[in-house]
């Protein structure tokens, strides 16, 4: 009986443009590799193969060509990962087709608002990604994004003394807004992301 989506780990990997959605999963598939896992990445666009592209070369020796692949929405980001997630779960299935072994497959969503949110036939496990530069305010905002997630990443904290950004109000109200865990991340300094890797770990791999 051939294998589907259905019979690996799925993630995604959602937020607005610019958040460092990609700069976190470049720094994670490495990790989920030396860990010893068999990885697959898909990354979103609407009409482009360009994140993609970018992705195989960044992988280049990490991960297989053939499992790093992109998806054109054709429309707005969230339509691919919530309302009809069909392209995306088509993909996974034609990676299980070639690679049967496979435990894990990152999908990367375009860059969107904060009401996107993955349809849970397709992400196992969410994180949702912003960065600080966005505004300290995001997090109380409240968007289903951020705070229906399974792991919110807030990302570029590196930036916080340049835009004015609050870590502590920040923190204050994500933890006012969640029910769920939320970490801070560095990925140019590589802080927080060993936190990333352990949640995946613990919510997909052995939940």
């Amino acid at each position: 009986m051939s294998l589907t989506h259905r019979d690996v780990a799925t993630v995604g990997i959602g937020g607005p443009v610019g958040s460092g959605k990609t700069s976190l999963l470049t720094e994670l598939v490495p990790r989920l590799c030396e860990a010893g896992l068999d990885v697959g990445v898909i990354a979103n666009d609407i009409l482009t193969q360009e994140d993609a592209d970018r992705l195989r070369e960044r992988f280049a020796g990490v991960v297989p060509e053939e499992l790093v692949a992109g998806v054109e929405t054709g429309a707005c980001p969230h339509t691919g990962i919530r309302e009809d997630p069909s392209m995306n779960l088509q993909q996974v299935d034609a990676f299980l087709e070639t690679h049967p072994e496979l435990d894990i497959v990152l999908i990367e969503s375009g860059g969107d608002n904060l009401a996107a949110t993955f349809n849970p036939e397709l992400a196992d496990y969410s994180l949702y990604v912003i960065s600080v530069a966005e505004g300290d305010d995001i997090p109380r905002k409240r968007g289903p994004g951020v705070v229906d997630c399974d792991l919110l990443v807030i990302n570029k904290t590196d930036l916080a003394p340049y835009v004015d950004a609050d870590l502590d109000a920040m923190e204050r109200d994500a933890d006012d807004v969640r029910d769920g865990p939320f970490v801070f991340t560095d990925c140019k300094a590589e802080e927080g992301l060993g936190d990333v890797f352990d949640h995946i770990r613990e919510g997909v791999l052995f939940a």
